[in-house]
């Protein structure tokens, strides 16, 4: 028994890999096959392309954040009825959370999911040279496996057959076919916009034309045929996925343009431990429900709606009446901004916000904070006391507290050391760390049983 697997790689970031991933799972969608998506490291605007061309949610394979048991539990769980699964890489193929090691990189997924490599490589410029970089990757670690390559970035058809002649002579593997360098389609803005244009169906007309340039110079039928590859050995341990509760308490999660930032594995391991989950958009004027017995505020872009969000009056005061009440929440980034004082724009625009968390955010230009953090939790975080999880930080503004001395949620550990974050009140969680259950379930089963005694609290 076989199944069919690729990983889209790259040598360095910015190649093409994600324009190689999308317009190979529309070209494989176009041939009628189900694909899978899935995105390396804990990218959230990568697997929205993957979740739009495919119609299924793309999931993110992270062997930093997860272990490796659970990164194969994520991969057999989402690749479920799918023809072939499309696994897009993060940076260069080698690039992880260590510099003298493959954790965390593109390369250990690929070896840990037993999937064969494609590596993208940006031709322009090159031609006997680009056989020379394709030797280099595949001589590095040759536990990987590189079974073929697609040139990027091509002048010309010419041009691909000198990089295809020079590369198949001397690394012994096919190039599968190119890209031009000036494709005749416009890539569509990556961050701020993405998911309204998705959502409104903007982005089809781009996908399918991304398609068709695939077919057009990339030989599918023989990528088909690579993919074909060992399937996985199931797992002794059990599925985080596996249903453990009928539904024992309700958690409303903020669901919209503005907050959108969620792995699909929080929201599934949620459910697999007995929430019911009631999705309401605040961007919509809609109120926290209630019967709710806990809130999830995911990340995404409130600053983009400040306008917005601070008119709905309705939705905010439903959201400070609940969490002054004692609902057990949890609030990541974008969902931290909402629940503060205010929001200060780049044009110095200042938007009213919730007003749960004394102080403001103010947005920059400049990235604030980027990376993986270790997080753990200070004494009173209901979800994380004496726990250690794992998540990643992203975002471009920063938060100004109004008080002296800051009931903090947790210490998070990353690249720059230690540091305080977050902040703590009632039963609120709230920071900028986006957390991966996966790393921790224990934060689920917490946050239920906080939950199951609002609920208690709340039937006397």
């Amino acid at each position: 028994m076989t199944e069919r697997k690729i990983v889209i790689a790259g040598t360095g970031s910015g190649v093409g890999k994600t324009t190689v991933a999308i317009g190979l799972m529309s070209a494989l969608k176009k041939q009628g096959l189900t694909v899978q998506g899935f995105k390396c490291g804990p990218d959230y605007i990568d697997p929205t392309y993957h979740t739009a061309v495919t119609g299924r949610d793309s999931r993110n394979l992270d062997s930093w954040m997860l272990t490796h048991n659970h990164v194969l539990d994520v991969f057999a769980n989402g690749s479920q009825g799918a023809d072939i699964s499309v696994i897009e890489g993060v940076m260069g193929f080698f690039d992880g959370k260590n510099p003298e090691t493959n954790q965390g990189s593109t390369a250990e997924i690929s070896m840990l999911t037993k999937s064969p490599v494609l590596l993208v490589v940006n031709c322009s410029s090159m031609a006997r040279s680009a056989a020379a970089i394709v030797k280099g990757f595949q001589l590095f670690d040759e536990s990987t496996n590189i079974v073929g390559v697609i040139a990027n970035k091509v002048g010309s058809k010419g041009h691909f057959e000198l990089v295809k002649k020079a590369i198949e002579q001397e690394c012994h593997v096919p190039v599968i076919g190119y890209l031009n360098r000036e494709l005749d389609i416009e890539i569509p803005e990556r961050h701020l916009g993405l998911i309204p244009s998705i959502e409104r169906g903007e982005l089809d007309t781009f996908f399918d034309k991304l398609g068709e340039l695939v077919l057009e110079t990339v030989d599918v039928d023989q990528i088909l045929d690579l993919a074909v590859a060992e399937p996985l050995k199931g797992s002794e341990q059990p599925s985080m996925f596996e249903k453990k509760n009928d539904k024992i308490a309700k958690i409303a999660v903020a669901r919209d343009a503005a907050f959108n930032f969620y792995y699909p594995e929080n929201l599934e391991i949620l459910e697999a431990n007995g929430a019911e989950l009631i999705y309401f958009s605040p961007l919509a004027s809609e109120t926290i429900p209630n019967d709710a017995d806990g809130l999830y505020l995911g990340g995404g872009f409130p600053e983009e709606f400040a306008s917005l969000l601070a008119k709905n009056e309705e939705t905010k005061r439903s959201v400070k009446d609940a969490v002054d009440q004692g609902l057990p929440t949890l609030a990541e980034c974008g969902g931290f901004m909402y629940l503060t004082d205010s929001i200060k724009t780049t044009k110095n625009q200042t938007y009213p916000m919730v007003g749960v968390i004394p102080g403001s955010v103010q947005m920059q230009d400049r990235l604030a904070a980027l990376g993986y953090r270790e997080v753990r939790g200070k004494l009173d975080n209901f979800l994380l006391e004496d726990l250690v999880a794992k998540g990643h930080e992203f975002h471009y503004s920063s938060f100004h507290p109004k008080e002296e001395k800051v009931p903090y949620a947790y210490q998070t550990k990353g690249m720059r050391g230690v540091r305080n974050e977050g902040y703590l009140k009632n039963n609120v969680v709230a920071g900028y760390t986006h957390f991966h259950f996966g790393s921790c379930p224990r934060i689920v089963e917490n946050w239920l049983e906080k939950c199951i005694a609002y609920q208690a609290d709340r039937g006397k």
